[in-house]
């Protein structure tokens, strides 16, 4: 038998009906139930409804926000059209491919892996269990060849049986007969004993970053519903409803995010959600929230484009929309959650930060991150202030945009009396009365650049982790894989440190050359094909005089084994 292992993957597919995301959920809570942590991504078809996928999880001893090189295990119920997710399963020799014998062999691809094949019966299981379900099967199979506690896949099987009577008690009788059958192929993927429990959340990023915008005191959300967006505007539509606010769905996105911005005027934080099609909608309105200094929040999940692109996978090619997209001078803040748990921490600090700032800000999750569910340390949530409403009547004629030293000028709720003034698209005074005056141009552009230029925005600017003079500069969901890549790096004696940024815009060239202090090579990671961070960091920073481009397109995700290789040979050269 083999040693315990810090970390499994395995990879349940089948067909249509299957249900291999019910059982991958299933096998999730049990992991969480056990003690350990876990990460489950999806991958589908380009199918609108049904059709094959599979339920990708892997279980840790450690937090793990990404995948990891190979899968240890292929589930695949059935085999109908799986091929199509050969590239996203990476298998080796030492895998193991686990299938129904009634079903064929496996495709040529898999075979020529070199991986194990083992045949288990799943549906003539599943057929002689009265209301029994080949997925069961294969979730005691996959629990098994885990290790995991029986008792800890029975409650998470429970819990979802929730009718209880027959269809549980057959859900139950299936779960064991795939434990028997993990049992005849032998334990040979067992985990680790489990780490020492610490408060968790079983939590998607979408659901998250819900939570963040709540805890920043958003209580009004508009959007439209759109891919892989809409989980974050379904989670937040009873938890708004119980905090008093309201979610409205929009007829499109122009709607959406023009009617953030009347509520926001209006006093009350409000937040919109999408993806980069619906963000390229509204660049136009986010050019008025920064010319009548609304302060709003847009969270952009990003995914594969262009136009329509590849709605169910991820990229990370809307960095330049985000930064750039703004017709003239437009300053706003973007900000990019680097694991996530983090995707609740960094949603609330956009909307502290947009409030504080009275601009709009952009939240840049993306595919992986917003539909991957987790098991996460629980985030630390801090109280936030209320909107900072600092206007006052005194008599005076009420100067809405004042030329301030922070730039961060008095606002006022709309209709107070003595502090009635006009918020339009139009350049303005300090009244807000519309002006072509070059003067009050001038001035309006440079008090809405200073406001941010002058912000402190403390240490949650980045991650910076570990010591070298190697670093790995990063944002957004790479991070996970970067993190492990730099940890394997000092087993092998190289020595290496991980900035991940997390604010993006404004940049902070003073931090982030003090994050490099003593680097003389920089790798940056990220998940487009032109290199857009790389591009960005050149514009607006110092960088050592060696960088190199790791780089790639969506949809395959950055696994920690190729950063960590090319650290190696860099530390070699």
């Amino acid at each position: 038998m083999s040693s315990p292992l810090a970390s499994v993957s395995v990879a349940l597919a089948g067909s249509g009906g299957a249900g291999v995301m019910t059982a991958g959920n299933m096998l999730l809570e049990a992991l969480a139930r056990a003690g350990y942590y876990g990460l489950m991504t999806r991958s589908s078809g380009p199918q609108i409804r049904g059709g094959e996928s599979v339920a990708m999880v892997r279980a840790a001893t450690f937090p793990a926000d990404g995948p990891d090189d190979r899968f240890h295990v292929l589930v695949a119920i059935d085999w109908q059209n799986v091929v199509r997710f050969a590239d996203e399963i990476p298998l080796g020799p030492e895998s193991l491919i686990v299938g129904d014998p009634a079903q064929g062999e496996p495709p040529e691809h898999f075979a020529r892996c070199g991986a194990r094949f083992a045949s288990v019966p799943f549906k003539a299981i599943a057929k002689a269990i009265a209301g029994g379900w080949p997925n069961m099967v294969a979730l005691g199979l996959l629990g098994g060849l885990m290790g995991l506690a029986r008792e800890a896949l029975e409650a998470a099987v429970a819990r979802a049986s929730r009718k209880g009577g027959e269809a549980s008690e057959a859900n139950l009788a299936a779960l064991r007969a795939g434990l028997a059958e993990a049992a005849k192929l032998g334990a040979a993927f067992a985990l680790a004993a489990p780490p020492a429990r610490t408060p968790r959340w079983l939590v998607t990023g979408n659901e998250a970053a819900g939570y963040g915008a709540l805890a920043g005191g958003v209580r009004f959300v508009a959007a439209y519903p759109i891919t892989p967006a809409t989980e974050l505007l379904e989670w937040m539509a009873p938890a708004l409803a119980r905090l008093g606010g309201t979610l409205v769905q929009a007829e499109d996105e122009l709607a959406s995010i023009n009617m953030i911005l009347g509520a926001s005027y209006g006093g009350v934080p409000a937040l919109t959600a999408t993806s980069g099609p619906g963000l390229a909608l509204m660049t136009e309105a986010l050019g008025l929230g920064v010319a009548a200094e609304i302060p709003i929040v847009v969270v952009d999940v990003m995914r594969t484009g262009p136009s329509t692109g590849i709605a169910t996978k991820t990229e990370q090619a809307d960095l330049n929309i985000a930064l750039y997209g703004l017709h003239g001078d437009a300053p706003h803040v973007v900000v990019a959650p680097n694991s996530l748990a983090d995707c609740c921490a960094a949603t609330q600090w956009a909307v502290e930060l947009a409030e504080a700032l009275q601009v709009p800000a952009i939240v840049l999750s993306d595919q992986y991150f917003g539909q991957a569910r987790g098991v996460v340390e629980r985030p630390v949530v801090r109280e936030s202030a209320p909107r900072r409403l600092t206007a006052q009547p005194d008599g005076a004629a009420y100067r809405r945009y004042a030329l301030t030293p922070s730039g961060v000028s008095p606002m006022a709720i709309p209709g107070t009396p003595g502090l009635a003034y006009t918020a339009d698209g139009l350049e303005h005074n300090e009244r807000g009365t519309p002006s072509s005056q070059p003067a009050d141009h001038l001035a309006q552009l440079e008090k809405r650049a200073r406001k941010l230029e002058a912000f402190d925005c403390g240490e949650r600017w980045a991650s910076v982790e570990g010591e070298g003079e190697i670093a790995v500069l990063t944002f957004g969901s790479p991070t996970a894989a970067a993190r492990e890549a730099v940890v394997r790096a000092a087993a092998d004696g190289v020595r290496a440190r991980l900035v991940s940024v997390r604010l993006l815009s404004p940049a902070q060239p003073a931090r982030l050359a003090q994050a490099l202090a003593g680097v003389e090579r920089v790798l940056v990671v990220e998940q487009n094909h032109s290199g857009q961070f790389l591009r960005y960091l050149r514009s607006v920073c110092a960088l050592p005089r060696e960088v190199a481009s790791l780089r790639r397109p969506g949809p395959l995700p950055f696994r920690p084994g190729e950063i960590h290789r090319r650290l190696v040979e860099w530390s070699r050269a």
